[in-house]
This record gives C-alpha cells, structure tokens and sequence, in this order.
C-alpha cells in the first residue's frame, strides 16, 4: 500500500485536506499520514475541531513555529527532509500557497518524492503577495497540479506543463464547506458566538453584511486603512456590520484612531463552524480572504472583494464575487446595489459539486499505481 503525506501549516490548509482524508478512508489501495508543520499556532485548532471536519488528529507535527518568511521555510524544510528521509513516502501531497506548501515541495522533490499540488496554477500577477511567489515555486517543480478552474489550467500550460500533468479536478474548499453547511443544518449552534449576533439581528429585519480584512496592504497602512473603514461606516449606515477581528487589524485600527462607529459590531476571531454559521446566512460579504471568494460563490452569498486583483477570476467571471479594488466609492456603490436587490447573482463553477477529493485520490491511485508498474 502506497503512503502519501498530507502537508498541512496552517488551519485553513486543513479545511483543504480533510476532503481528501475522506475520500481516502473510503479506498484501500493508498494509505496516509497528516502531516502539521506547526507554521501557524491557532488555539482553536483542538480535538473539536478536528471532530467537525471529520478528520483524525495530525499523525505527525513538527512545530516549525513563527519567524520571517526565510527562517520559517527553512526550518520546515530540513525538519520534513528528515520525516521524508526515515519513511519515504510514495508521494507528498501539498495545498494552497503558504510557507508550509513551498518548503516541504522543495524537500520531497529534492528526495526524488513526487508531488502533488492542489489548487495549482492559480495566479493573480501581483509579486509582492509572499503567496504569488510560493505558488509559482511549488508548480515549477511539482508532479501532479489538481486545478480548481479554468484560468489555472492555462497558466499552467502557458508555463509549459504537460497536458497529462494537469487535472481539472473541481475544488476541495467547495467539498469541505458543503460538508460543514450541512453539519450545520443539525448541529448546535447555540454556543457559537454568531449565534447571539443572528438572533439580535433577527428582531431588527434579519440583513447583516460580514467584514473581514487581513491584507497588509489593506490593515497595515494608516491611509488605505482609515479609506475603507470610511466606506464601511456608510455601508453601515443601511446594513449592520459585524467584523470578526484578528488581534492584528484590531490593533492596527487602535493605532490609526479608526473608529469604526456604532452600526459595525467587533468580534474576536471565530472557529470555522461558528464563522460559516454567520457569513453562509449574510446578505454580503466585504472581504480581502482568498478562501471566502470561493465559498461565498459555494454558497451563493453576495461577495465584495476589496483588493486591486485576485487569483480566483472563476468567483468573479461566474461566481457571486465581485472585484471592486479599494476605492471607497466602488466599494459603497457595489453594497448599495445588492442592498437594492440588484448585486450579481453568479453560479457555481464547473466540478464544484463536491466531490473533487474522491477525484484527486482516483488520480493518485491510477499514477502511483503506473510509477510502480
């Protein structure tokens, strides 16, 4: 039985695998271990949470820890050249674009370990996003690229891929939010934080829009920060607000004497479940996330993206996903037409039906089942 490690650094890469765990306890021919990198410390990140995505706990962690982007790569990789060194597995599966992706590509390829990349060829042009350049790296050298849409699928072949090499799979994100949106419908929300924020919203009509913001270059500079706290106070004005904060922004917003005003309620950082119990019911999202492009567009939920790009252009050419940069103006302009009914509608993209995972292990089998032969 062939053993693939599932490299995961941070909670959102999580969300990504646990698909896959899924869909590989239903088959008997690949075997895995869930490998944590520790590149990211989340306190929620407990036996419940694991619980909720269906998964078991991580087989292996490595505690990299923080550091600059330099220090944290390097760490990672001599650490997963060791696991890689003492077990061999048949191959190393990496998600999405952080630090954690790149490091342990570099190493298992170094190993003559094939790789495979989900979420590959995603591109938003923009080299100054630490990601841009962690996507580029890990695809040059990767062996497998499981695609979500189809701008990636043309990247890649524009940098020269195989055709055989490329895999049109659907979008493990979409798996798991359509798993956790249906937990939902039976689980207990009472204790969520969301929950007492929905019911007070309920007896003032029942519309909220949900903020979130975590960009550098939209929480770290004092002027672009104070320009779309003004737009998100006018959008207030017609809509409560609520903004679940990280510890960063929320300091940021301190120190610039950003007051967000009486109509935007403040809340900590939220559990995956608790979060989508609030944003899946929204009647708009403003956000800067990569990730929530995609899962508003899942769900159908009116998305506002406050960046000048994205590397998600399905969200916007089919989705619910509009890409409106920072310019305060467009910003209330696109929350005023969705308050008036008329925002995009959009539709979920080809192959996001949920079942991408049992895809990619299909595939995996099929090509370590070749490599062997």
């Amino acid at each position: 039985m062939s053993l693939i490690y599932l490299v995961a650094g941070a909670r959102p890469n999580f969300m990504k695998i646990a698909p896959i765990v899924r869909a590989l306890q239903q088959q008997s021919a690949l075997s895995f271990k869930i490998v944590h990198t520790g590149q990211h410390y989340d306190r929620d990140m407990n036996e419940v949470f694991f619980e909720e995505l269906g998964i078991p706990q991580p087989d292996i962690f490595m505690g990299a820890g923080g550091g600059s982007h330099a220090a944290q790569t390097a760490k990672i990789m001599v650490q997963f050249e060791e696991l890689c060194i003492a077990e061999r597995p048949a191959a190393v599966l990496v998600v999405g674009d952080v630090n954690s992706t790149l490091a342990c590509s570099i190493s298992a390829k170094k190993l003559n370990i094939p790789v495979a990349h989900v979420e590959a060829g995603l591109r938003s042009g923009d080299m100054s996003m630490p990601e841009e350049i962690n996507r580029l790296v890990t695809d040059s050298i990767s062996d497998w690229f499981f695609v979500t849409e189809p701008s990636a699928v043309k990247f890649l072949q524009k940098e020269g891929k195989s055709d055989d090499a490329i895999h049109y799979v659907g979008h493990v994100m979409v798996d798991n939010v359509l798993f956790q949106a249906d937990k939902l419908t039976t689980a207990d929300t009472s204790s969520y934080e969301t929950a007492a924020f929905k019911a007070g919203m309920a007896e003032q009509g029942g519309r909220y829009g949900v903020i979130t913001l975590h960009r550098p270059s939209n929480v770290d500079d004092a002027v672009m920060m104070t320009r779309i706290a003004g737009a998100l106070k006018e959008i207030a004005a017609d809509l409560p607000l609520v903004f679940p904060v990280h510890p960063r922004t929320r300091a940021n917003l301190a120190s610039f004497g950003i007051d967000l005003g009486p109509n935007i309620t403040l809340m900590g950082p939220q559990a995956y479940m608790s979060f989508l119990n609030l944003w899946k019911d929204a009647t708009v999202v403003l956000t800067d996330s990569g990730g929530l492009q995609e899962e508003t567009t899942a769900l159908g939920v009116p998305c506002i993206t406050i960046r000048e790009n994205t590397e998600r252009p399905v969200t916007v050419d089919e989705g619910s996903n509009v890409l409106v940069g920072t310019d305060p103006v467009r910003i209330v302009a696109e929350a005023r037409k969705v308050l008036a009914g008329q925002g995009k509608q959009g539709r979920r993209p080809h192959l996001w039906d949920g079942k991408a995972a049992e895809r990619i292990v299909e595939v995996l089998t099929r090509e370590l089942a070749r490599l062997q032969a």
